[in-house]
């Protein structure tokens, strides 16, 4: 069965499914009319989904240029009477958290979600942080599922919530939630609204300083009786059974916990909030005045223990709390049932069981991520890397940006020293050229560039700022599974859509010195790099050539891919080609001469060229 076919199938039956496939399920149950997001993992296969369905499924869906953009069509959309969705991962909410804590104040006509899919242990992200401090100062209602039934028909239940109290619902997931599977059950779909009719109200809608003033009290009223709906909701349950030991746990960590409890048959009373934010103080206080100990078991941040601690103290409920505040559970990365256990072990007493271990007599060689065989970027830093010897650059500064080009910082190529979150590379490359004499070469995809870069671009042009930048362009939103993006002819319901060319954008900033390379051409790259490191001012190349993944994907489908091999008659044994070039198709085998993988390589055709190998001894592999 396609993922189209199962997840618009009728009610009643029970699909293995991920847990963002869940979501995009819960969406067709919600009649959902608009969603928007920008790529960014462990979303990422809710766009994908729902890039598969959304034609059929009768309601738009939109890849935006960036999160923000992302939440103000779906707000748009919310207040003309249409229900939306606008979903991204953890740091994507940083971006678009000023427009969401606006639509705190505004509020919503139709149902309104904001899906943050938080990362915790960094699986693919730079930081690590719990987005449900942003529910706490917004005062927005937080809804968060533990399983991928749950993911389902929780979002159904917060698009039901956002319309009953026109508020934005947050809903929360982690990396487990999301890329968990397994069986869903599905629910009746509600017809999509695609078109509505936007009513005005400026005196309610426009956000002038009069206006917010006065809707700063309304929205504290409005969290208060969220309050009280998250006293009476289904999602909130548990809590009976007698036990003098009480847990209060939600979201994943949940899973963790009755894992330890069920390995070592724990006497423990549990409440799972499944809506937390605003905290039952009603539902919660009772349970607290039940139990003598109090175990709060959550995942990342302190936010549910801080409450429970202080409503505790505000009613004198004799109660011992236990949880990250007094240091029987860690404040950082994922949890799983060992380290809950290990936890409440610490917090109750008892012996954790002795494991059997596995002895690894020699240790296991590290693998960390690489740059595809065949991957453009390598072209590039490769080139860029002969210009820095040939030019003795010995201390250039290289900013990077989020995307698979950030690996440019391992050996042999370095070029990644300074990251801070999508599109930094512009804004901090014109601190370092004020402030240091280095040569400066920057480094920012295509989607990034449209994402974050633009701005920076402009302030460095305004500014007088000097440095390179490449804009490496692989024609795809790579990292997170080749979403489009605006500087391609596609959209994110698979359409034809016009493109933005980056040069035309570049130069629009007000950039003068423009050049488009293919890295695969290492000459025409290194002439580039000369070219631009003389010029005063910002310097733009543009380093077009599609990602080896989607190359490789289609010469296998059509039988045209190719793959190189070594000539042992004229390989000299220099190992330009492993320790410089680095390709991982490259190896050197027990005899010491240098063997290319054909399973592997993916027939770019860049090492053979002689700036790579000088004796010309790589060619085509013979069928």
């Amino acid at each position: 069965m396609t993922r189209e076919r199962e997840l618009l199938a009728e009610a009643g039956g029970a699909h293995f499914i991920l847990g963002n496939e869940a979501v995009v399920r819960g969406l067709v149950e919600a009649g959902v009319g608009v969603a928007a997001t920008y790529p960014g993992t462990p979303s990422s296969e809710v766009g994908d989904a729902l890039s598969d369905i959304a034609k059929e499924a009768g309601f738009y869906f939109e890849i935006s240029v960036n999160e923000i953009v992302a939440v103000e069509v779906a707000a748009a959309a919310a207040m003309s009477g249409v229900r939306s969705f606008a979903f991204m991962k953890h740091v994507g909410l940083n971006v678009a958290a000023d427009a969401l804590m606006s639509t705190a104040y505004t509020g919503t006509r139709a149902g309104l979600v904001i899906m943050s899919a938080d990362d915790p242990s960094m699986f693919s992200s730079q930081n690590e942080q719990d987005n449900r401090r942003y529910a706490e100062m917004a005062k927005l209602p937080l809804v968060e599922p533990s399983n991928p039934q749950e993911a389902k028909d929780y979002l159904v239940y917060a698009f039901e919530l956002s319309e009953k109290t026109h508020s934005p619902v947050i809903f929360r997931t982690t990396t487990r939630t999301s890329h968990m599977r397994t069986l869903v059950r599905f629910g009746p779909k509600l017809p999509p609204r695609q078109k509505g009719e936007f009513a005005k109200d400026p005196a309610n809608l426009l956000l002038l300083p009069a206006t917010a003033y006065k809707m700063r009290s309304e929205l504290a009223g409005r969290y208060e009786a969220l309050r009280a709906l998250a006293e009476e909701s289904p999602l909130n349950a548990g809590g009976q059974g007698g036990s003098d030991v009480g847990m209060i746990t939600a979201g994943a960590a949940y899973n963790s916990l009755m894992d330890a409890i069920g390995e070592y048959g724990l006497k423990a009373d549990v409440l799972k909030l499944g809506f937390p934010l605003p905290l039952p103080t009603e539902l919660v206080a009772r349970f607290l005045g039940q139990h003598r100990t109090t175990v709060v078991v959550e995942e990342l941040d302190p936010v549910l223990e801080g409450q429970v601690r202080s409503l505790a103290q505000l009613r004198q409920i004799k109660t011992a709390i236990r949880g990250k505040m007094d240091g029987c559970f860690p404040q950082t990365y994922e949890y799983n049932p060992d380290v809950v256990a290990a936890s409440l072990a610490k917090a109750m007493g008892f012996r954790l069981h002795v494991r059997d271990t596995v002895v690894i007599e020699e240790p296991l060689p590290p693998r960390p991520p690489v740059l595809c065989p065949g991957c453009p970027h390598r072209a590039t830093f490769y080139a860029v890397e002969l210009v820095a010897k040939q030019l003795r650059l010995k201390n250039a500064v290289y900013p990077s940006d989020i995307g698979c080009y950030t690996l440019g910082v391992q050996k042999p190529f370095g070029a990644a020293d300074y990251l801070l979150c999508m599109g930094s590379s512009l804004g901090t490359s014109g601190g370092f050229s004020k402030t240091t004499d280095q040569p400066i070469i920057a480094f920012i995809g295509d989607s990034t560039f449209f994402h974050g870069g633009m701005p920076g671009l402009v302030n460095a042009v305004h500014n007088g700022h000097r440095f390179v930048l490449f804009i490496l362009d692989n024609r795809t939103t790579a990292m997170t599974g080749s979403q489009p993006n605006p500087g391609v002819p596609l959209n994110g319901m698979g359409e034809v859509a016009p493109d933005v060319p980056i040069e035309d954008v570049v130069k629009g900033l007000g950039v003068s010195f423009v050049r488009t390379v293919d890295p695969y051409d290492t000459r025409s790259t290194m002439i580039a790099v000369r070219e631009a490191l003389g010029h005063d001012g910002v310097a733009v190349i543009v380093s077009r050539r599609e990602c080896a993944l989607l190359m490789d994907a289609r010469n296998r489908r059509t039988g045209s891919r190719k793959a190189y091999a070594v000539d042992q008659d004229r390989c000299t044994q220099c190992l330009n080609c492993v320790s410089n070039f680095s390709c991982p198709s490259f190896y050197v085998d027990a005899a010491g001469l240098v063997r290319i993988d054909p399973d592997l390589c993916d027939g770019c055709g860049v090492c053979a060229q002689p700036l790579v190998c000088g004796p010309r001894a790589i060619e085509v592999r013979a069928p």
